[in-house]
């Protein structure tokens, strides 16, 4: 029977991922609000976004010690609120240089959330013995979603940027701390005479776990930004049709990750990412070869299908490699697979300067592929009980 602490936990970790999708979401939502009140040039704002991605990294590898040091629920906490504090900057900025700043902050404070609120999602779902990382990534979804519709809302309404993220980042204090009492403490590990299968480096099995994700995450990032720009370019559908290929593999993507755990549950993570990773790569490859919109909407959703349970599984592996080193761990993994995310949509802009955008999905298929090909041989370890 699961302890009261236990679920107590769990729903501090829902809130969590459902915080950080919330306030990200509101951010990319008002992104070209931001851009005209700053008065920086699309070109510029991409440079800017990406020095984003490489804060957030560095977030990554400082938070992963943190945890092993303080417990993972004492940082998640303390990321969730510089979080929150810290997104009313880029709203708050009138200049490209005050832009800049603001998005490094933001940057590593969102690394630091990233990496902490996955640690203790693992560390719950230690103690339930069963699978039920894939929920909590749905609630990430869920937190983006709820943030389209009210960034929507105050966009619409006139709402001063400043006013609608300064409400954000309030309304995410008051929910950090007020879970706060909820969080697991941290465990410390117990003694071991000998020394750790691997060490705190970079064992065969640690590279092929970060390695998939990496995969992974780059097809998601696919899927984000090439996903309608196919529909349009490729199959000549309007820009309205178009953006229906998105919003199937987002819909789909967040309801199979709250059904995924219990699968996973029954047949083992080696086992689901083994046929699901394969699913992705025969759907996607669906969509490159649909001769009409409506064929590669489908394909995108069942893509999205395909995707959703997977890089949960990840994280969860990374989670168990070694509690001594869980943090390090996590910050790897979750490293290797934000570079995918970041490097998906490059690679292939890359690509379509010499071959069409259909051509070029080869790379995420393949990644796919090999995802579903070996995970028994980076899972597989992990799954036992």
């Amino acid at each position: 029977m699961t302890s009261p602490g236990l679920l107590r936990a769990r729903l501090a970790t829902f809130a969590f991922f459902a915080l950080n999708g919330f306030v990200l979401g509101l951010w990319v939502v008002n992104i070209p609000e931001v851009r005209d009140r700053t008065g920086t040039s699309t070109e510029v704002l991409g440079y800017l976004i990406l020095l984003f991605g490489a804060a957030a990294l560095v977030g990554m590898q400082v938070a992963g010690r943190m945890i092993d040091r303080l417990g993972a629920g004492r940082v998640t906490v303390g990321a969730c609120v510089a979080l929150s504090l810290l997104v009313i900057g880029p709203g708050a900025a009138t200049s490209t240089l005050g832009l800049g700043v603001a998005l490094v902050a933001l940057g590593v404070a969102n690394g630091f959330v990233d990496v902490a609120q996955n640690s203790h999602a693992s560390q719950v779902e230690q103690g339930y013995g069963r699978p039920v990382m894939s929920a909590f990534h749905a609630f990430f979804s869920l937190g983006g979603l709820l943030a389209s519709v009210v960034g929507g809302a105050t966009i619409a309404q006139g709402v001063d940027i400043r006013w609608t993220l300064g409400a954000c980042g309030a309304v995410g204090v008051v929910v950090a701390l007020s879970v706060r009492p909820l969080v697991l403490a941290r465990v410390a590990p117990e003694h071991h005479d000998a020394p750790s299968e691997t060490g705190a480096g970079w064992s065969p099995r640690v590279v092929l776990i970060a390695a998939l994700a990496f995969a992974l995450f780059l097809s998601e990032g696919v899927a984000y930004d090439w996903s309608t720009v196919h529909l349009h370019d490729s199959l000549g559908a309007d820009k309205s049709t178009a953006a229906w290929a998105f919003g199937a593999f987002s819909t789909t993507m967040t309801i199979t990750r709250l059904l995924a755990d219990r699968v996973v549950a029954r047949i083992g993570s080696a086992a689901y990412v083994q046929v699901a990773a394969l699913v992705g790569a025969a759907a996607l490859t669906g969509a490159a070869l649909a001769p009409e919109p409506w064929i590669a909407i489908v394909a995108w959703g069942v893509f999205g299908v395909g995707l959703a349970g997977c890089i949960p599984q990840f994280f969860s592996a990374a989670g168990r490699i070694d509690p001594r080193n869980a943090g390090l761990y996590m910050a790897r993994v979750t490293s290797a697979g934000y570079l995918g995310l970041l490097a998906g949509p490059a690679v292939i802009g890359i690509l379509t300067r010499w071959v069409p955008l259909t051509t070029a999905f080869v790379v995420p298929i393949a990644g796919c592929v090999l995802a579903g090909l070996l995970a028994r041989r980076a899972l597989a370890p992990e799954v036992s009980r």
